[in-house]
């Protein structure tokens, strides 16, 4: 066990060995010579090469530009101390009830919003604080609804693992492990009947993964060339259980078997702008692709986890020196002289200020009242009476 287990660190660690190569590279170029304009375009090759099953590798090379890694710098670090600020307010029982945090795998949440749009739909879990927040989400939004209060994005009743956001093709936030991928191939079936050629993004974590619900949706949408991507966030524990102790085969991007896959660093926002780009222009040629973003999660599970029974402190502060996707942006940002590290400290200390601004606007916010408790439960006027029309449209959008 010991063996495995330090095989299993060494493979955490692996993607840094050439991450940071671009200082003195010449695989990270520059394609015109203003560093400076924000319609400069930069091309920078990620840290590790795609992993591809039954389908093309993208390309390393990625096209960015400064606006972009500064929003990624920003975007990060707003994500980052939201997180550690949410952890506070726990401890301090001002957040009751659930509470997942997401520090460590903000590159996912950045680097797939930058390569769709808002008429593309994601469903995640419920570790869905920054995806929330990627989709166009507030901080009195968040801080509200994580407390209880009117001012949530669910009114406060859904806490932290039922965030949504309907007009940004956000849907939640699922408690059940692995029941949004299912949910997630409906949104995709509604795409394709509605022919507007948007994708959905249904997230899961390596724990979910070897949920039979799972299997069963993938093999529907598979049949029915669905517009869905299944990206398994693999932060490497189910709860407090090792991957390579939970699944026989740990390759998620090859676990569809006849549904194409991809791996991918999930700690480098570019490579995952990427590889989302690419899932979208294939679920919708071909149907459900794969992705497995090789993350990490610096918390525990959840608040009752301390996150270091099970794994040692040696190996999450190895990952936050190697891997770390803000520190990674940081380095890109300064080394294309886009910023100071001033600069940065100062954007660092604005996004400190604006969350301790919104937890103070969301602990003025009242609590929903009492008869709260029987809205939104049924939606109004909805019956049965259209069943036998529609029964037929869905059959002409079916193979």
């Amino acid at each position: 066990m010991a063996l495995s287990h330090a095989a299993s660190r060494s493979n955490l660690l692996k993607p840094l060995a050439s991450a940071f190569s671009f200082s003195s590279s010449s695989s990270l170029r520059r394609s015109i010579s203003s560093a400076s304009d924000d319609s400069a375009t930069l091309t920078v090759e990620t840290s590790v090469p795609f992993t591809a099953h039954n389908c093309d590798e993208p390309s390393r090379s990625v096209e960015t530009t400064p606006k972009e890694l500064l929003r990624f710098f920003r975007d990060m670090a707003l994500m980052r101390r939201m997180e550690i600020a949410a952890d506070s307010l726990y401890k301090a029982k001002l957040i009751r009830g659930f509470c997942h945090l997401y520090d460590g795998q903000e590159a996912v949440a950045v680097g797939m919003e930058a390569a769709i749009t808002k008429k593309d739909a994601i469903i995640t879990a419920y570790r869905d604080h920054c995806t929330f927040l990627g989709r166009g989400g507030t901080l009195l939004e968040v801080f509200s609804e994580l407390m209880g209060r009117q001012a949530g994005c669910s009114r406060g009743k859904g806490g932290s693992m039922h965030f949504y956001k309907k007009d940004a093709g956000f849907y939640g936030g699922h408690g059940i492990v692995g029941a949004q991928v299912p949910l997630g191939c409906g949104v995709a079936f509604a795409q394709k009947y509605s022919k507007d050629e948007t994708v959905t993004f249904a997230l899961y974590g390596d724990g979910a993964a070897n949920q039979g619900q799972l299997f069963e949706a993938l093999n529907i949408s598979a049949l029915w060339d669905l517009p869905v991507i299944l990206v398994c966030e693999n932060n490497h524990y189910g709860m407090g259980t090792a991957e390579w102790r939970a699944a026989k085969s740990p390759s998620y991007y090859k676990r569809g078997d006849y549904v194409p896959g991809l791996k991918v660093d999930g700690m480098d926002a570019l490579a995952v702008k990427q590889a989302c780009k690419f899932a979208k222009e294939h679920a919708l040629k071909n149907g459900p692709l794969i992705l497995e973003m090789d993350t990490y999660r610096y918390h525990g599970h959840s608040m009752s986890d301390p996150g270091s029974t099970y794994r040692t402190r040696d190996e999450i502060s190895g990952v936050r020196q190697e891997r770390d996707p803000i520190e990674r942006i940081r380095k890109l940002v300064l080394s294309y002289d886009l910023a100071t590290e001033k600069e940065l400290k100062d954007v660092e200390k604005e996004v400190r200020r604006e969350v301790d601004e919104a937890i103070a606007q969301a602990k003025e916010n009242p609590l929903p009242d009492p008869a709260e408790l029987f809205t939104n439960v049924y939606v109004k006027g909805f019956g049965t009476e259209s069943y036998g029309a529609d029964r037929k449209e869905v059959r002409a959008v079916l193979p």
